[in-house]
Formats: structure tokens, C-alpha cells, sequence
């Protein structure tokens, strides 16, 4: 059990029977009543976020997640087939389950899978990964980094803003948390 004021963003709990994961954590103490607890947290299994509201001081049953190292295969349909590193078992996750990291996932990169009771709920992925630019707007000589950016189309069908010295081919890296160009790899 852990009580409402150990609570804190990225913590799994279980809540009515359904496994949360904590988006944003408000305590919020009001002039005559007691203080309360907001939160907003996502279904680990169905992807959608729910609001609540508790009295300070109640407690929550903690959910143990276990992490897997596992390596993406490849996409088959809606389903996406993951290597477990350890004893190379296929595990297959459908989309849901996988969520916004299909944008990053490029076959033979390697992630963490998310178990729950031997039952697989999500992907975390690593905080940058290297993708190559298979579609851009041309290069021009002078271009700084600072100049600003354009768009550009990445091999896993992502499109992020790149300064303009980026060019077709090259590989960059992307922060999985924001989506962000971070730098050039080569």
C-alpha cells in the first residue's frame, strides 16, 4: 500500500481493479476542508486517461510492473512482435498496447516491455533513438543550426522539425519524450 501524499508522476497503482499509470499529480489544500488529491492517470491496458479526486491521506495499492529487454522484430498487421533478450520468446503486442512508440521503433532497435502478472501492458522506450531521414527540403550552404528548421520525414514515417544543414540520408538522433530533434549522428 502507499499512502496519497508518496504518490508521484510515473507511478503504477491499481485503482478498482484496472492497472494506472500517474500522468500528473496535484495536491491541493483547501481553505476550510480537508486537503485533496488530483489526479490524472492513463489505463496501462487501454491507453485512455481518467481524472479522480481523493482525500489526502488515502491509500492506493502499488501495481509491480516487471520490465523486460527485448528486441522489435517486426510489424505484422496491428500486431507488432517483440524478442525477448533473455530466453527469445516472440512476444506479440497490438497497437494499443504499444501506443505512441511505433513512431520510434525500427526494426532490430531494442526497447523494454512492461509486464504485469506475466501479461505484457506496454513499451518504454530508450530516451533518444537513431533514425535516418529518407525525406527533406534541400540544403543550402551557410546553414547554421540556429537558423531555424524544416520538416523531415523520418524512416519510421515520423516527422520532425531538423535545422537546415540536414539533409537526405543523414541519421539523427530524437528524444522519444518530446519528439524533438536533438543532433546529428552522422
Amino acid at each position: 500500500m502507499i499512502e496519497s501524499g508518496d504518490l508521484r508522476k510515473g507511478l503504477a497503482i491499481e485503482l478498482d481493479g484496472q492497472l494506472y499509470t500517474i500522468v500528473e499529480y496535484h495536491h491541493i489544500k483547501i481553505g476550510r476542508g480537508s486537503a485533496q488529491v488530483r489526479l490524472k492517470l492513463r489505463d496501462l491496458r487501454r491507453g485512455h486517461h481518467i481524472e479522480r479526486t481523493f482525500q489526502a491521506g488515502e491509500k492506493f495499492v502499488r501495481a509491480r510492473l516487471e520490465d523486460r529487454d527485448v528486441q522489435y522484430l517486426y510489424r505484422e498487421g496491428t500486431l507488432f512482435y517483440f524478442m525477448d533478450l533473455e530466453n527469445f520468446d516472440q512476444i506479440p503486442l497490438d497497437e494499443g498496447q504499444v501506443g505512441g512508440a511505433a513512431s520510434y521503433l525500427k526494426e532490430g532497435g531494442t526497447a523494454t516491455v512492461s509486464t504485469h502478472g506475466g501479461v505484457p501492458i506496454g513499451v518504454v522506450l530508450p530516451i533518444t533513438v537513431d533514425l535516418e531521414v529518407t525525406d527533406t527540403g534541400p540544403s543550402f550552404k551557410g546553414d547554421t543550426a540556429s537558423a531555424g528548421g524544416k520538416p523531415a520525414t523520418l524512416e519510421t514515417g515520423l516527422v520532425v522539425q531538423v535545422p537546415y544543414f540536414v539533409s537526405n540520408g543523414d541519421v539523427v538522433r530524437i528524444d522519444t519524450r518530446s519528439g524533438e530533434y536533438v543532433e546529428r549522428v552522422s
